[in-house]
């Protein structure tokens, strides 16, 4: 059985808790580490079901803090980094933009540092994959689609400081020659989503009837991602991916977000046993986000030529299935609603 020692950064919020869930279980000869800070997103009920396996340990703590980075490369003698942890959330980015540069620059310069000291320049059966966002490119036209070799233009302080990070990443690989990996990845949904994001956060405002923010006239589009697909890409990608790589993964998925909450409250009404057009009543325009991007959509080819990758579901399947789960999870939903998130909800989605 082959045995590794991985760290997962970031393994308490949305995407990282279903990678780490993904590896305790598919491999149980790893040791997995689960670092995480736990701010608002990270969330360690994401895990109850995994968190006493044998071959799982978490770890609180801060990739900005180098001596704690230090001591833990000391205590786990890692063969691999994972890192997903990362602020991500655009609107807390223009509200907040230097937490977005402590944490996604250089809290990932530390992490870089503390692989390279610690593997000695003896890269045999290391990797340091950076998990990244389709943002980095900026906005698409109605027609096109962002490849690996898209010309980066980030709009948003969260964009720039991924951006940024991914350069630091490629420049220790080119510089120290430190195996280095990139994805960008589209927008994500399924269950644990933090609900300020769009998906969750219209799902459990119709549940309790109220409004349903959507930016500007809701014409923005976005290509979604199953977070399953994605974790099951990151194995993919972790394992077979080449060094030195930058690899992009779509969910085939474009979706107007005003057609997409649509669909949802349809789905809501069905679930609910409400009249059609019950939630629908519940939309409202909100003022429009500052630097949004009309258009994201990935060319996922690489990925699939390369590795044979395939998104599982169809957005209609994943959709009924993320309802279902949120649906039959409240107590979980009203576990991270806390009064610090009611605070900034109200503060974002003033009505226009």
């Amino acid at each position: 059985m082959s045995t590794r020692t991985i760290l997962i950064t970031g393994g308490a919020g949305f995407i990282g808790s279903h990678v780490v869930r993904l590896f305790v279980n598919k491999y149980p000869g790893y040791t997995i580490v689960n670092l995480d800070k736990l701010t608002y997103a990270g969330n360690l009920a994401n895990l109850i079901d995994i968190e006493h396996a044998p071959n799982y340990r978490f770890v609180k703590g801060d990739i900005c803090d180098s001596g704690f980075l230090k001591n833990l490369f000391s205590e786990f003698p890692f063969d691999g980094i994972i890192h997903l942890a990362a602020e991500s959330h655009v609107d807390r980015s223009i509200s907040n933009p230097m937490e977005f540069i402590m944490t996604n620059v250089l809290g990932t310069v530390h992490l870089l540092n503390e692989a390279r000291h610690a593997w000695k320049a003896d890269f045999s059966g290391k990797r340091f994959y950076h998990i990244s966002t389709d943002e980095v490119y900026g906005s698409l036209g109605t027609e096109g689609y962002f490849t690996e070799e898209s010309r980066y233009d980030p709009h948003s302080p969260y964009s720039a400081s991924k951006a940024s990070s991914d350069h630091l990443v490629r420049a220790y690989h080119d510089t120290y020659g430190l195996p280095t990996l990139i994805s960008n990845c589209s927008n994500n949904y399924g269950s644990y989503h933090f609900p300020e994001k769009l998906i969750p956060l219209a799902i459990n405002n119709i549940r309790t009837n109220k409004p349903v923010p959507v930016y500007g006239n809701g014409e923005n589009i976005r290509d979604w991602l199953f977070v399953e697909d994605h974790a099951r890409a990151i194995d993919l990608l972790y394992h077979k991916g080449k060094n030195g790589e930058t690899y992009n993964i779509g969910g085939h998925n474009e979706w107007k977000n005003i057609d997409l909450i649509r669909l949802l409250c349809k789905i809501m009404d069905r679930k609910l046993g409400r009249p059609d057009g019950t939630s629908a009543a519940l939309i409202t325009f909100v003022k429009d986000r500052a630097g949004h991007d009309l258009r994201y959509a990935i060319d996922s080819g690489k990925l699939q030529k390369e590795l044979g990758w395939q998104p599982s579901l169809q957005f209609e399947e994943g959709l009924e299935k993320t309802v279902d789960w949120y649906l039959g999870h409240q107590d979980w939903v009203d576990g991270v609603t806390s009064g610090e998130y009611q605070y900034y909800y109200q503060q974002q989605y003033e009505q226009r």
